[in-house]
């Protein structure tokens, strides 16, 4: 006879500081608000919180384009940007950034289209040249897509959106252009329309503020034209029987019913803030990381300023140190979990989370923690990277009133 085993786990005393780069720390009233009744997905008063949701994310992404919200992690909504507007066989030029990046690349595969990729070494963003000459060099227009990871979660490096849209235009290539912003969305500026971007690809549990779950296609007239030719199979992520029963609100489907009701309350708790200021918080907090990376006499992984994210800060491990031995030291005596280096970069980095709902005196908190853990886990490294981001986000904050003044 079976025995089963009850785990059991010991209390901590205080929070757990959930610092990686998503899921993020979830504010009270948006867990309060996916705490509500479960609605009826077929009454009017769901159609009104479906319309709601819609319109607030368009704002997010900066479109009047279609936007659909599908029950599930933003791997799927890789999938629906590739199915609804590409058929077998066809050809995209994906840049790898990353290990997000090489992700998108083997899903495309898997389904039957042939990437193309432009390498790059993790420690930047896409290579816009690279593209510019390649789109050049493709004069039968046999690529039908260029796919970008705006903000890669696995080395924190920002890619230009705006000048692949320009290199597209320089070329005259009418490839469609699609952006992953899954760890960018509502933590770094970004713009839909403005940047000509024909698939926005985003996800709900990092700058959106949510818990897993739901995910977005941002969705343009040439877009949505190409998909009415598109010939991968599709059922559950098609965009027309979404976009027929968007209208008035409902799904085709079963939606995540309370996670719109969280996602209401998040995009208002964005906009009360403003977006604007969301971003500027961001950096700010991602500068203050810096600060304090090179003050331990660590290296940033992200080597190129222009590219530096401002959602999370990849460390790099001296030699001989493991960033998982850190990572465990940090998660055990401090309760503190940080991300973990994922594919080439496996056991080399550790990453910072500093998106979302996340503020100085919590930065204080993580940065601490960290330069106790390396402490802890014997890393060599220099006292005083806490100081040296308090520093910093003192002076930020003296200008503030200076300038409001």
């Amino acid at each position: 006879m079976k025995r089963f085993v009850r785990i059991r786990h010991m209390h901590k005393a205080g929070r757990h500081f959930l610092q990686i780069p998503g899921p993020t720390n979830v504010p009270d009233d948006v867990l309060r608000a996916i705490d509500h009744p479960t609605m009826d997905h077929r009454s009017p008063e769901f159609g009104a919180l479906g319309q709601k949701a819609i319109a607030g994310m368009k704002t997010v992404f900066k479109t009047k384009a279609d936007v659909v919200i599908y029950p599930a992690s933003g791997t799927g909504a890789w999938e629906a940007a590739l199915v609804n507007t590409l058929s077998p066989g066809e050809r995209v030029l994906m840049c790898e950034t990353g290990h997000f990046a090489w992700l998108w690349q083997r899903l495309a595969t898997r389904l039957g289209l042939e990437p193309e990729i432009i390498e790059t070494d993790w420690r930047t963003g896409a290579d816009v040249a690279a593209i510019a000459e390649r789109l050049e060099r493709d004069t039968d227009h046999e690529i039908r897509a260029v796919c970008v990871v705006h903000n890669e979660t696995s080395t924190g490096c920002t890619s230009e959106i705006a000048k692949v849209r320009q290199a597209l235009d320089a070329a005259g290539h009418p490839a469609l252009l699609m952006v992953d912003v899954i760890s960018s969305l509502a933590s770094i500026d970004y713009r839909h329309d403005e940047w000509g971007v024909d698939v926005t690809v985003g996800g709900s549990q990092k700058g959106l503020m949510l818990p897993p779950g739901l995910s977005f296609n941002a969705i343009s007239a040439k877009a949505l034209e190409a998909s009415n030719f598109a010939k991968l199979q599709r059922s559950f992520w098609a965009w027309d029987e979404m976009l027929n029963a968007n209208k008035t609100g409902f799904f085709p489907y079963t939606p995540a019913t309370n996670m719109l009701y969280g996602l209401v309350t998040a995009v208002e708790r964005l906009h009360e803030e403003g977006l604007d200021q969301v971003f500027a918080r961001h950096q700010r907090h991602a500068e203050a990381t810096r600060r304090a990376v090179r003050a331990w006499g660590l290296e940033v992984l992200c080597r190129t300023p222009e590219h530096y994210s401002g959602a999370l800060t990849a460390v790099v491990m001296p030699d001989g140190h493991s960033a998982d031995a850190l990572r465990k030291v940090v998660h055990e005596r401090l309760n503190m979990s940080l991300g973990n280096g994922l594919g080439r970069l496996a056991d080399r980095v550790f990453r910072i989370g500093h998106l979302g709902d996340f503020n100085d005196l919590m930065l204080a908190g993580t940065l601490s923690g960290v330069e106790i853990g390396l402490k802890l886990a014997g890393v060599p490294h220099f006292a005083g990277g806490v100081q040296a981001a308090l520093d910093y986000l003192g002076e930020a904050a003296g200008k503030a009133v200076a300038d409001a003044a």
